[in-house]
């Protein structure tokens, strides 16, 4: 859903402290549009900034050519996306399955053919307007970064009509799938997960980079085990700033559950957006339910502007405390 007439200028780092992606393949004569962000619904299938990891029942490993039957649909994916494939991409990667898809992106793992590592791809289609600014948005963003809890860039591919983000593969799924299964998270669980996020967030925050979409959905698992890393992914929506650059944003965008108060309102704010999103991502962690909910949007906004949600548990006073730091404390009359 479009946030309305807000349009975002994702501004290309201006001082590149890292410059991990020295190879850019690009097509000669390509222009860059600017478009407007989204407030994105949750678990929508074709929501802006898909994350470029599998599916959580998706196979880790290869899919041995010619161990398949000829008539499995999931074959006749992999050969119809194999075929719109760049032939230097496919040159260097063979396509192993498709793993994700959205209305203008299409995730496939893939195995490097001299190393036979594996990895995932994004291939976004950026004859979309959607596509185009999704795309430039998380280039900003990967291009900069290097941490053990952000998803890796490794190299990009560019064409006409498609970019393609060859990319860390994540197996373990989503936090969201674990807290589905598990129903709720200890609280030696959910403080370690959220101690992996904040060390990102941290990290991502000092280089000037407001994520503005952070939720379960795009908290993944490096593998299935219950040692795992978390990696923080999916940065269509991120905000690149200068190091020190205090300037507030101003562009209404997020997933409608976790978004500040500050940004309904449509108030200037800073990355203490980051910080609300992560009380609420405590809440569900320690709860197994959403603190704000509700299908229909004003009633939900109408929620989060009070600040209205209960938690009988012991760690209220931590979830109360993520929820307000850095957020202006909004209460809005009946």
């Amino acid at each position: 859903m479009g946030c309305g007439t807000s349009k975002v200028l994702p501004e290309p780092p201006k001082d590149v402290q890292l410059d991990l992606v020295k190879k850019v393949e690009s097509f000669v004569g390509q222009k860059t549009d600017k478009y407007e962000h989204f407030i994105k619904d949750r678990g929508s299938g074709g929501k802006a900034g898909e994350k470029a990891v599998p599916h959580p029942c998706s196979p880790a490993g290869g899919v041995p050519h010619g161990h398949q039957d000829p008539s499995d649909p999931r074959r006749n994916k992999v050969a119809k996306y194999r075929a719109k494939f760049d032939p230097r991409v496919t040159a260097k990667y063979d396509i192993k399955a498709l793993i994700g898809r959205g209305s203008f992106s299409r995730v496939v793992r893939v195995e490097h053919r001299s190393t036979k590592q594996p990895y995932a791809i994004k291939m976004i289609e950026t004859k979309y307007r959607e596509g185009r600014e999704v795309c430039e948005s998380e280039l900003n963003v990967l291009r900069r970064v290097r941490h053990t809890n952000i998803i890796q860039l490794i190299e990009v591919f560019e064409t006409q009509e498609r970019v393609y983000m060859v990319m860390e593969l994540a197996t373990g799924g989503e936090l969201f799938d674990r807290i589905i299964a598990k129903g709720s998270f200890t609280e030696r669980d959910a403080t370690r997960v959220l101690q992996m996020v904040l060390d990102g967030v941290k990290y991502l925050h000092t280089l000037g980079i407001t994520h503005r979409d952070l939720k379960p959905e795009n908290l993944l698992y490096y593998h299935p085990g219950t040692d795992s890393k978390i990696m923080i992914t999916d940065f269509g929506l991120a905000s690149t700033r200068k190091k020190g650059d205090e300037c507030l944003m101003k562009t209404t965008c997020g997933t409608p559950e976790y978004i500040a108060p500050e940004i309904l309102v449509r108030k200037p704010y800073s990355n203490a957006v980051d910080m609300w999103a992560l009380g609420v991502i405590s809440y569900i962690l320690l709860s197994g339910t959403m603190p704000f909910e509700d299908e229909n949007r004003t009633r939900l906004y109408r929620q989060i502007l009070k600040g209205k949600y209960s938690y009988s548990g012991e760690f209220h006073k931590c979830c109360s405390f993520l929820l307000s730091v850095g957020s202006v404390c909004l209460v809005e009359s009946d």
